[in-house]
């Protein structure tokens, strides 16, 4: 059958010449948020409060000084840091965003066993004839939240309150990030490389803290590796400034600046203005951070390792035994090196020599079977192991390197720390006996992190 034909009055289509447009939502504007400046959120987040004024005054808190830091009737109490000394511990950058700093009406610490026996150290070595040129040499370890960053803030602050100089790498992950420039040291040395700008930060550091003492000292040698000589009225504050100034020469200046704060005698023709050199204090924190390769390349794109930057070759020489009849620090001192427990690599050499260390210590010699091994297979770093072989000085004044371990405060301690947060308006519940038994532990025997944190919650007893 033919198709049917369509009606005539039925459109077949759009009619000609007839106009077809595209209808388009409108899209609403909006206001785009201008972004922060650079830096701002950098500045934010390491933002350091040490002041709550909405806390309450503890009336009757005493100030860490030369005679209460070695008094082991204040354990369990809080010392309090004295004003002055904030600018210095802000300086050597003792202080970290994430402690609770900010909640007190001013930064104080607990004293603890180990508070009292570094007191003791650092008064021996500046006081006590028979410990004059001591130097101890201690690798600072233990669980999350047991201290070990404040037990370091605690030793600076004593340092100050003796006049040490006070040399700190608050953050060794700082120096394997990639994040600061760096150049082969010398034509001689290829593998080995300068990071002028981490150099100069640290120079900045040292004569900031201890301006006071730098300031008093002067040069007791010529220093022909500098660009310029150096005068011999020079302080050591003016020595340490050629650094910051000028980056590119900041890692001589601090090998300049390194041989006068361990000088024993001055050179011929600079005996007027010679002064005796105060105690080193050296503190470094996030050491296994320096354990394994960096996020730097060499020529060949290939990663360096940590031991190949002259900053850490420096500081981890410190821990082995002086040579030339001379220890690392002639004139006393102490060395404090901290793992950390909360941003740390997994570095299994790093355990194996610090097993080594806790062994040596405990007598436990190379020789004998039950000394740590690395298991079969594991390959471990060779150069890490060797860090920390630390055999004992010919310097009878010269320690050999020992392992601390740190872990919760005792029941005692805990009970004096919670009472400061009663005190402070923090926390409004009975300090009882049982009370702290209780909270003690649930911080899994007195973990000091996990106390601050069950004294950080209010709690208001009901009303009846």
């Amino acid at each position: 059958m033919p198709p049917k034909k369509k009606a005539s009055g039925q459109q077949q289509g759009p009619k000609h010449r007839t106009a077809t447009t595209f209808k388009m939502k409108k899209r609403k504007v909006t206001d785009r948020v201008r972004p922060p400046p650079v830096g701002e959120r950098r500045a934010l987040r390491k933002r350091i409060v040490l002041s709550n004024p909405n806390a309450l005054e503890v009336a009757d808190m005493q100030d860490i000084s030369a005679e209460n830091m070695v008094d082991s009737r204040l354990r369990g109490s809080i010392l309090g840091l004295p004003v002055p000394m904030l600018d210095q511990l802000r300086a050597v950058q003792a202080f970290k965003p994430k402690q609770g700093w900010s909640i007190f009406r001013r930064p104080g610490t607990v004293t603890r066993r180990e508070t009292v026996e570094l007191g003791r150290l650092i008064d021996g070595i500046s006081d006590k004839p028979e410990d004059r040129g001591k130097v101890v040499k201690r690798i600072v370890t233990g669980p999350q939240g047991t201290g070990k960053t404040v037990h370091l803030l605690q030793a600076m602050s004593m340092a100050f309150t003796k006049e040490w100089v006070v040399v700190t790498v608050p953050e060794c992950q700082d120096l394997a990030l990639a994040n600061t420039s760096y150049a082969p040291l010398s034509e001689k040395n290829p593998n080995v490389y300068v990071q002028n700008q981490a150099t100069a930060a640290l120079l900045s550091r040292t004569v900031t803290a201890n301006q006071k003492v730098l300031s008093k000292l002067k040069v007791s040698r010529e220093h022909p590796a500098l660009k310029s000589p150096v005068k011999r009225d020079t302080t050591l504050e003016a020595l340490a400034n050629l650094g910051i100034q000028d980056p590119a020469s900041a890692w001589p200046v601090f090998q300049a600046l390194w041989t006068e704060l361990t000088a024993t005698s001055p050179a011929t023709g600079f005996e007027k203005d010679f002064a005796s050199r105060p105690p080193m204090l050296v503190a470094v924190d996030g050491l296994a951070h320096w354990m394994k390769e960096t996020k730097y390349r060499t020529a060949k794109y290939e990663l360096i390792h940590a031991h190949d930057l002259v900053f850490v070759q420096h500081f981890l020489s410190l821990l082995k035994p002086g040579n030339n009849q001379q220890s690392v620090l002639p004139n006393g001192g102490i060395l404090l090196y901290a793992t950390s427990a909360s941003n740390s690599p997994g570095v299994y050499s790093l355990d194996v020599a610090l097993k080594r260390v806790a062994a040596r210590q405990q007598g436990v010699y190379p020789s004998s079977p039950d000394y740590p091994m690395p298991t079969a297979f594991s390959q471990p770093d060779e150069r890490v192991l060797t860090a920390f072989e630390s055999p004992k000085s010919s310097v009878s004044t010269e320690g050999t390197l020992t392992l601390q371990t740190l872990a919760g405060i005792s029941r005692e301690e805990a009970r004096g720390f919670m009472e400061y947060f009663a005190r402070s308006g923090l926390l409004r519940q009975q300090v009882s006996e049982e009370w702290v038994n209780e909270k003690w532990t649930l911080a899994g025997g007195g973990v000091i992190g996990e106390l601050e944190k069950l004294g950080r919650r209010l709690t208001v007893p009901a009303q009846v």
